[in-house]
């Protein structure tokens, strides 16, 4: 079973990643002209499928959307109930969040010298934003659905297969790490080169 995009969007938003990745950019390159992509992306919340939308009582949920045959990048749905939010985690390779629906807050955490994380400042992201992570930055962080009262929705792109890269979670009192893989939540792909239901 294929879902069908009923536009070309995303499309549009991979092939442009895909040719920037050609040229084998910086991160900087990638965080300016990436990040233009994502932007245009998430301007407008018109194109992602009802499929890719849906919410978990307990858990947010991490939607596959398009994965890169050559594991350059990956674009995934994070898909937010009420206050759902994330452990203290990394990601290992660069990334970039793009807000498509709601509003979430994000607070990276610093290691003390006990061993234990502390929260630094959070910042908010609302339809439009795009932010980055990277282990060349700041890496670890706490991501929530700002909202008590309804979904929130993320574009993420990563700098690989990220369901399929092993990373961390982190006791922030003990510091404690624990190694995982994400995985996705979806059991169908969308059909990006269906173009029959696109306006010409």
């Amino acid at each position: 079973m294929e879902m069908i995009v009923q536009e070309g969007k995303l499309l549009a938003f991979v092939k442009g990643m895909a040719q920037l990745l050609e040229e084998r950019p910086s991160e900087n390159i990638i965080f300016s002209k990436g990040k233009l992509l994502l932007q245009t992306l998430v301007c407008e919340d018109d194109w992602l499928p009802a499929e890719f939308c849906k919410t978990h009582p307990e858990y947010y949920q991490q939607y596959l959307l398009y994965a890169d045959p050559l594991d350059r990048f990956s674009v995934v749905s994070f898909v937010w109930g009420p206050k759902q939010k994330t452990p203290v985690h990394n990601h290992t390779v660069w990334g970039m969040v793009g807000q498509l629906r709601g509003q979430e807050r994000s607070a990276n955490y610093y290691r003390q010298a006990d061993g234990s994380y502390k929260p630094g400042e959070s910042s908010i992201c609302k339809p439009g934003d795009v932010a980055t992570v990277s282990p060349n930055t700041h890496d670890i962080h706490v991501v929530e659905n700002d909202l008590d009262d309804q979904t929130s929705i993320s574009i993420h792109v990563y700098g690989g297969n990220i369901g399929r890269i092993q990373r961390a979670v982190f006791d922030p009192d003990t510091g404690a790490e624990k190694l995982f893989v994400s995985g996705y939540a979806n059991s169908v792909s969308p059909n990006l080169w269906n173009m029959s239901t696109v306006k010409l």
